[in-house]
């Protein structure tokens, strides 16, 4: 695992709108954790293990905290037309999901599948 990652948060329907907007420019990959599952646990690790190669590719990441955020988390299942799952990893391009899968399924090589389309 990656310790030394800051991964920035998602944490308003402002930063939504603009990662939305981000999108239409590079790919950016989400992270939806909780942070009462252990299975979420597990994801997060294999997400933050992508995260480092994936920055330097020019994939902007970041995470969305489904139960301290939850209305935001709703929010965004819905902007994008796929369901609420936690954990979750959604790859959003032109402001489209492109990807997402969720729990045990969101593995770093998972992610860079999904990332080289």
């Amino acid at each position: 695992m990656t310790d030394n990652v800051d991964l920035p948060r998602l944490s308003s329907s402002e930063e939504l709108a603009g990662l939305l907007e981000l999108s239409r420019e590079r790919p950016v990959m989400i992270f939806k954790h909780s942070t009462r599952c252990p299975i979420s646990s597990f994801a997060e690790r294999e997400f933050m293990d992508y995260v480092p190669a994936a920055a330097a590719r020019g994939v902007h990441c970041v995470m969305v905290l489904v139960v301290e955020d939850r209305q935001l988390s709703l929010e965004l299942a819905e902007a994008l037309g796929v369901r609420h799952q936690s954990p979750q990893a959604i790859l959003v391009k032109d402001r489209v999901a492109a990807w997402n899968d969720s729990h045990e399924r969101v593995t770093s090589s998972a992610l860079e599948r999904a990332e080289a389309g």
